[in-house]
C-alpha cells in the first residue's frame, strides 16, 4: 500500500489598503481593466518601489501565529523571470531572509505540518483570453499586490489532513484581518506537491498541481493524482516529475509541461529596497494588537458549554464566530442554543439563498431577541423558524410575534378547549396511543397543527397526559 507524502505552497491576497510598494489600491476586484495603475506598479523606468508597512506588519502577525521564527533582519530579493503578465519582468520577493520560518499547524488528531517559511512578495497582473480570439490581452490592476506565500515541509499524509490544513490557514487569515482568503475571489490560491511511497521508504517523484482555487480541488486531486501515481508503480513503471493542472470538470489531472530540474531565478538583493530591522519592540506591538484565533477561541466555546462539533465549526469561520461572540453580548441564555441556530436554520437559509451571514440583514440583537422569546416562552420553536426569513431580512421578532398575534397560546382553559377538539376529531388515534404511549407524539402534532404552532407544546403533552390518563 503506497503511502502519500504531501507539501502545500499557499498564496494569500493581503488584506491592506495599497499595493506592496505604491499606493495603487490593493483591492481591484471587479474594476475596469487597467484601472489601478501607477508608474510603480507597471514597472516603468525611474520609478522607485517603497514598502507597505501595514503589510509587513501583517506578515509578521501571521507569521507569529503560525509559530513562526521571525528573524531580526528580513530583506526582499529580485526573483527573474519573464512572462506577459509580469510587468517588471521580475518579482519582488524574499529568498533567504523571509518574515518567518520553522513554523507549524496543529491539525484536529494532534499531528504538527512543519512550515518551511512564510515570505512577502507582489503579485503579478492577470492574463485574459478571449473567446474565439487569436491575441491574449493583460490586466495589470493586480500587479503589484501584496501576497504571502507560505510553504510547508512535506509532512502531510492523505487529502483530507491537506483540506483540514488550507481550512486552519483559511480561519486563521481571516481571523487576523490578514486576508479574505476567499479563494472563489482569488485571494487563496493552492499548490500542491505530491508523490508516493511504500512506508519506510525514501521520498518519491514528486509532481506539482498548479492553481488550485477551491479546497474540494485540491482534496479531489491529491486523491487522483495518489491513485495514478500508485497505478504507474504497481505496474512496474516511472513517476515523471511534471507540473499538471487540475480539470474540475473532467475529475483528472493533465500535462503542462515536464520539470526535470528547479528553475534558476538568479535571486539577487533588490537594489531599490533596504534591509528591514526587525525590532523586539515592534514584534511586542504586533502581538499586543493581535485578535483571538482559532484555536483559542474553540477552546473558550467548549469552556461555555458549545458541543465540540459545533464550537469547531463556529471557530473556524470568523464572520460566524464574529456573529456568535455578538449574539452572547446581548443574550444571557446558554451558547448551545446559539450554536444550534447558527450551524442549523440559519445556514440552512443562507445556503438555500445562495447568501452568507455578512450578505443579510439579521443582526445578531435580532437573534438574541428571538432566543429570549423562545426561553421565555412567548413564541414556539416552530413559530421562530416560521419567522426566521423576515428576521433575515432585517425583520424585529419582538414587532414582528406582536404585529402577527405570534404570542405562545398558554392558557390552560383555551388550550384544554383545544385537545378537547383535536380528541375528538382523532378517536383512531387515541386509541393507538392509549395501546402505546409512546405514539402521544402523534397527537402533540396535531394539537400543534390546529393551534399553528402556537400551543406551548409542553403544556400541550401534559394536558393530552391527563386526559388519557397515561
Amino acid at each position: 500500500m503506497y503511502e502519500p507524502v504531501i507539501g502545500l505552497e499557499i498564496h494569500l491576497a493581503m488584506k491592506t489598503q495599497s499595493k506592496m510598494f505604491c499606493a495603487c489600491p490593493a483591492d481591484s476586484f471587479g474594476k475596469e481593466a487597467n484601472s489601478s495603475t501607477c508608474p510603480v506598479c507597471l514597472g516603468l523606468p525611474g520609478s522607485l518601489p517603497t514598502i507597505n508597512k501595514e503589510a509587513i506588519e501583517k506578515a509578521l502577525m501571521f507569521s507569529l501565529a503560525l509559530n513562526c521564527q521571525v528573524p531580526d533582519i528580513t530583506q526582499f530579493h529580485r526573483k527573474n523571470y519573464y512572462y506577459p503578465d509580469s510587468p517588471y519582468n521580475y518579482q519582488i520577493s524574499q529568498f533567504d531572509k523571509p518574515v518567518g520560518e520553522h513554523g507549524y499547524i496543529e491539525l484536529s488528531n494532534g499531528r504538527r505540518i512543519g512550515i518551511t517559511r512564510c515570505h512577502v512578495e507582489n503579485d503579478a497582473g492577470r492574463s485574459v483570453h478571449p473567446t474565439y480570439a487569436d491575441y491574449s490581452l493583460v490586466d495589470l490592476n493586480r500587479a503589484g499586490a501584496p501576497l504571502i506565500e507560505m510553504v510547508t515541509e512535506p509532512d502531510l499524509r492523505d487529502p483530507e489532513e491537506s483540506r483540514e490544513f488550507l481550512q486552519k490557514v483559511r480561519a486563521i487569515a481571516q481571523a487576523l484581518g490578514v486576508s479574505d482568503a476567499n479563494p472563489e475571489e482569488g485571494k487563496m490560491r493552492a499548490d500542491v506537491n505530491v508523490s508516493v511511497r511504500l512506508p519506510g521508504e525514501p521520498f518519491g517523484t514528486k509532481v506539482e498541481v498548479k492553481n488550485l482555487n477551491s479546497f474540494k480541488s485540491v482534496q479531489r486531486s491529491l486523491e487522483h493524482e495518489i491513485k495514478r501515481q500508485s497505478r504507474i508503480l504497481e505496474d512496474g513503471g516511472k513517476i515523471q516529475q511534471a507540473t499538471l493542472g487540475w480539470d474540475e470538470g473532467g475529475q483528472k489531472t493533465y500535462l503542462m509541461r515536464t520539470k526535470e530540474e528547479a528553475a534558476d531565478y538568479r535571486y539577487f538583493p533588490e537594489p531599490d529596497l533596504p534591509p528591514m530591522h526587525i525590532s523586539k519592540d515592534w514584534l511586542e506591538q504586533i502581538k499586543a494588537k493581535t485578535p483571538e484565533l482559532p484555536d483559542v477561541k474553540l477552546a473558550r466555546y467548549l469552556a461555555a458549554g458549545i458541543r465540540e462539533y459545533d464550537a469547531t465549526i463556529l471557530a473556524f469561520d470568523h464572520e460566524h464566530s464574529s456573529f456568535l461572540d455578538e449574539v452572547l453580548k446581548t443574550y444571557g441564555g446558554e451558547a448551545q442554543a446559539v450554536a444550534n441556530w447558527l450551524n442549523g436554520d440559519i445556514t440552512g437559509y443562507l445556503n438555500a439563498e445562495g447568501k452568507t451571514l455578512a450578505g443579510s440583514t439579521l443582526s445578531p440583537e435580532a437573534l438574541a431577541k428571538l432566543l429570549k422569546l423562545i426561553d421565555s416562552n412567548t413564541i414556539s420553536g416552530k413559530i421562530a423558524k416560521d419567522i426566521l426569513p423576515e428576521l433575515m431580512q432585517g425583520a424585529d421578532p419582538e414587532k414582528l410575534v406582536a404585529e402577527k398575534g405570534l404570542s405562545q397560546v398558554t392558557d390552560t382553559g383555551e388550550l384544554e378547549t383545544l385537545i378537547d377538539s383535536v380528541l375528538a376529531d382523532n378517536s383512531e388515534l387515541v386509541e393507538r396511543v392509549k395501546a402505546n404511549p409512546k405514539a402521544i407524539n402523534a397527537l402533540l402534532g396535531q394539537a400543534m397543527k390546529a393551534s399553528k404552532g402556537k400551543a406551548n407544546p409542553e403544556m400541550v403533552r401534559s394536558l393530552l397526559a391527563q386526559k388519557l390518563g397515561l
